[in-house]
């Protein structure tokens, strides 16, 4: 077609220099044919919430995502409890003590929204037993997105029930401590964590069971259940020192929370005691700052997958806390 284009043009010229009339006075350009580029990878998948354009604000990127989830606390517990490690977080970053659960309000169905990233009617899961038969968490969780992007995940929970959250090939790392759910070593999981630490990790989560287990056997906000969660907050401490020892800490977004709260010595209920839960954020572009913004514990998964610069999924029901970030808000809607 080249060869034609550069024939025709030559006998334009030829003629006009003839004074023919035959053609126009200039030549006419005839344009050769482009050629149609097929993509060579399969584009990503549209995300559910559009990151907000309208900021000059640098999309913020951590290296890793370490979520610690306190089961059972509840946000007036923090202060109560004197739980400094955790309250140096709130002081460093941003939070709200004004969170809200899912309903059921239970460890189980909780945790599943709080990673899935969905209510309970996505993901499925109401029981709160471990119940092999009953399969995983439906949907797209955040340990599947980071596994598929090459990312090494590990999850260290106080109860095993927690395994059904996501699937095995979801995590490179998973354990739990004991199957009864009672831990003799208080330190157990702590040091699970911190080996993991050494081993290098990129998505993280570490669940402290027994602030929920000691609300149980002596009520929400007893003395005992008190000292518990200010023996999970050292616990948090090691964690945190072994992340500064290592180098690792500024470079890591840290999320604390809750799955649920309590009164007297059960939850469930849509009370707010039992929905009302804390979340805690701080890390690589976080300004701190207490949040507006009204926090769902979907928006965890949502987070932490928008830090890490990893896709989400349309189906997710939470939306990443811009706000923490310095961006445009977008709200989330809860269930």
């Amino acid at each position: 077609m080249l060869r034609r284009y550069l024939h025709l043009t030559l006998l334009a010229v030829l003629l006009s220099a003839c004074g023919s009339t035959a053609l126009p006075s200039q030549p006419i350009l005839v344009q050769p044919p482009t050629a149609t580029l097929t993509p060579s990878i399969t584009p990503p998948p549209p995300t559910a919430t559009p990151i907000p354009t309208s900021t000059a604000t640098p999309v913020p990127k951590s290296r890793r995502v370490l979520i610690v989830s306190f089961d059972g606390l509840r946000p007036d517990a923090i202060a109560a409890a004197n739980m400094v490690n955790v309250m140096s977080l709130m002081q460093s970053g941003a939070y709200t003590l004004t969170a809200q659960t899912i309903m059921p309000t239970l460890t189980l169905p909780a945790h599943s929204s709080m990673l899935v990233g969905t209510c309970p009617a996505k993901h499925i899961v109401r029981w709160n037993e471990y119940v092999p038969e009953n399969g995983f968490a439906q949907g797209i969780d955040l340990f599947d997105i980071a596994q598929a992007a090459g990312l090494r995940t590990v999850m260290v929970v106080g109860k095993e029930k927690l395994r059904q959250v996501t699937e095995p090939t979801s995590t490179d790392y998973f354990a739990f401590v004991d199957k009864t759910d009672k831990i003799d070593d208080e330190f157990a999981i702590v040091q699970l964590a911190i080996q993991q630490l050494a081993e290098g990790f990129d998505l993280m989560f570490v669940h402290f069971p027994n602030g929920d287990l000691e609300g149980h056997d002596s009520g929400w906000m007893s003395v005992a259940q008190l000292r518990t969660y200010a023996n999970d907050d050292e616990s948090l401490g090691f964690i945190l020192e072994s992340l500064r020892k290592r180098d690792m800490f500024n470079d890591t977004l840290i999320i604390i929370t809750s799955d649920h709260g309590g009164h007297d010595s059960t939850h469930g209920t849509d009370l707010p005691e039992d929905m009302t839960i804390p979340w805690i954020v701080s890390g690589p572009g976080v300004i701190p700052m207490p949040i507006s913004t009204q926090v769902h514990t979907m928006d965890t998964a949502a987070t932490a997958a928008f830090s890490l610069g990893l896709p989400i999924p349309p189906e997710w029901d939470g939306v990443p806390v811009y706000e923490v970030f310095g961006m445009p808000i977008i709200p989330s809607e809860g269930c």
